[in-house]
């Protein structure tokens, strides 16, 4: 029989991560006091395939990467699916001394260790702010020649006298405002930061923290932990530029892998899994960490995360028993094939992704680098047939629930949305306008008219998706080129290699400021570099406004900048299915990343899979 329930409705949202897509408690009945199920195994299936253990990364920052490093590096908090910011005190905790400055202070939890046994400390956390603040980066320094002209991935080491942690941070936001190296308590187990600026959102703003004595042991050629771990420290403290290259250089690739390093350091974990086996392009396994002994203990012992980019490949390994867990790209297909599934329950909804358009302003492929043009953007937005794509590829599977976003900045439902749709100026491309969309190109000049998209070039939606817009851009006189990629999220971003992405948006958090380096200049998730004064001022006003009912007003304010500059063009919100057979209970996804997984330690093989 089949189970078919309702997901979460969709709140406002704020934190975004590439997507390639879309607490504690229950979920045990195995009688063991520890909650682990020794031999018990499940298999899940995402649509794209691990490459980073640095998720903090430009490069490695995309939900593919974010599903499995949830669960290989705790935190100090994470989101439920009601969604509820979560305190893991079990981890450590946070306290915040005094607003004015703004000054918090970290401390690990007793006990609490990385899977090879060595303490997580303050070295960590120490890092974690060096590599998140960038604080002690070396200014003016173009780091361009150092990575992947097609990926932008670093490839090589840094200057030796030259520092740079490619985490994207700004100096106005989150623990870029903490300029000051923070004091380590004696037991070496808290940091205090203190900021510049008191920050809104300063509990999402310190992730997880890589292993110091990793880095310290591979960057600085040493073989002892603790001797590792200070070298890091007083690499920090000292501002030593000689030290911190080579750490910032490994921070930034020594992560980076597509199937199991020979070294077993890089994929030590401080969560309640650790990556045990990675085969290229096929799938990843995680086991138990028998170092863990955190409140979210896991009850499976192992989980094999398959990569499966075609929807229907996964619902049919589903049907074959092959997985238990899907949450494929909806499409109708999708939506028909599970149908035909008995021995599954399937969740549907709306997810906290959002499906766009961007365009780039600069370092396009267009050899005019046609949307540098205003009017060429223009132009090309007024092509893009929004209306058309939801009402073939997503009205089929969501009904009613089918959402046509029109804001950059505000989801629909949550307050202020129908306010900025109403002053924001998207009404311009509520229907494709070939006329003016032609009148626009003719006054622009441009006579290249060709626009390379970059998309999922294995995803059967976005291909559909691009079609629909090559055919009506074609109409205007655009030559819209094929630009997709399987490796599509590592390019994003890369200078020279396409002139339009199209790609979703993957909310994280509730933080009204995490969405804002999509459009700040030079942030981490500016991948069009796109740069205007008025949006970072904007910006940087919203990073510090308590105030609920400003912070709105700031946001249409932006929004409204955001499309008169032809930033591009949002589409849908996602529509959601998780499929799971019967085999396994306690799968209860969540609107915001990482979705399925962010209670996979509840997860647990019923009596009927044993």
């Amino acid at each position: 029989m089949k189970r078919i329930s309702a997901a979460v409705a969709l709140t406002a949202v704020g934190a975004l991560a590439i997507s390639g897509c879309a607490a504690n408690g229950g979920g045990n009945d195995s009688g063991d006091d520890s909650g682990l199920v020794e031999g018990s195994s499940i298999t899940a299936a995402w649509n794209q395939a691990f490459y980073s253990m640095n998720g903090n990364t430009s490069f490695g920052n995309a939900t593919a990467n974010n599903n499995i490093n949830y669960l290989v590096l705790d935190g100090f908090n994470y989101y439920d699916n009601t969604p509820k910011l979560i305190e893991n005190k079990s981890f450590g905790t946070y306290e915040k001394l005094s607003d004015d400055p703004l000054t918090i202070k970290y401390t690990i939890a007793d006990g609490v260790k990385w899977s090879d046994g060595v303490d997580v400390d303050a070295s960590d956390l120490l890092l974690n702010w060096a590599a998140l603040s960038r604080a002690l980066d070396t200014p003016d320094f173009d780091p361009t020649q150092y990575q992947d002209a097609e990926t932008g991935e670093f490839t090589g080491d840094l200057p030796t006298d030259v520092v740079y942690f490619d985490s994207g941070a700004t100096p106005d936001a989150g623990v870029g405002l903490v300029s000051q190296t923070p004091e380590v308590s004696d037991d070496n187990k808290s940091i205090t930061m203190v900021y510049d600026k008191p920050f809104v959102d300063w509990e999402l703003s310190f992730p997880s923290p890589l292993p110091a004595h990793v880095i310290g042991e591979k960057a600085l050629n040493l073989d002892d932990a603790t001797e590792a771990k200070d070298a890091v420290v007083s690499a920090i403290q000292d501002n030593d530029a000689a030290a911190l290259a080579p750490i910032s250089s490994f921070w930034n690739s020594g992560f980076n892998f597509t199937e199991m390093p020979d070294d077993a350091a890089l994929v030590t974990a401080s969560g309640p899994y650790m990556i045990t086996d990675f085969v290229a392009d096929q799938y990843v396994t995680l086991k138990a960490n028998p170092e863990y002994k955190g409140d979210n203990a896991p009850n499976i012992e192992e989980i094999t995360i398959r990569f499966i980019p075609d929807p229907l490949a996964a619902v049919q390994a589903l049907q074959n028993g092959e997985v238990d867990i899907i949450s494929p790209q909806a499409t109708a297909d999708i939506k028909t094939a599970l149908d035909a599934v008995d021995g599954i329950t399937v969740k549907t909804g709306v997810e906290g992704t959002y499906e766009h358009v961007d365009l780039q302003f600069d370092q396009g492929k267009n050899s005019q680098n046609i949307f540098s043009n205003p009017k060429a953007r223009e132009a090309f937005l007024k092509t893009i047939p929004r209306q058309e794509i939801l009402d073939t590829l997503i009205k089929p599977i969501a009904g009613d629930d089918a959402l046509l976003r029109s804001s950059q900045l505000f989801v629909p439902g949550a307050e202020g949305y129908d306010e900025a749709v109403k002053t924001n100026g998207s009404d311009a491309y509520a229907e494709v306008d070939i006329e003016g969309a032609k009148a626009l190109l003719a006054e622009s000049g441009i006579t290249d008219t060709s626009v390379c998209i970059l998309y999922a070039s294995n995803n059967p939606r976005r291909v559909n998706e691009f079609a629909l817009i090559q055919q009506s851009a074609a109409q205007a006189g655009f030559n819209v080129t094929d630009c997709g990629s399987e490796k599509w999220g590592g390019l994003l971003g890369t200078p020279g290699a396409y002139d339009a992405s199209l790609f979703g948006w993957q909310s994280t958090s509730l933080g009204v400021t995490n969405s804002l380096p999509t459009f700040q200049t030079g942030a981490i998730n500016n991948m069009n570099f796109y740069s205007n004064a008025d949006v970072d001022d904007l910006v940087a006003q919203l990073n510090v406004e308590f105030d609920a009912d400003k912070q709105i007003d700031l946001q249409l304010e932006m929004d409204k900048l955001l499309w008169g500059d032809y930033y591009g063009v949002t589409i849908f919100q996602f529509p959601g299915v998780t499929a799971f057979s019967d085999r396994v209970e306690g799968i209860d996804p969540s609107i915001l990343a990482p979705t399925i997984f962010w209670n996979a330690w509840d997860w647990a093989v019923t009596d009927s899979g044993e």
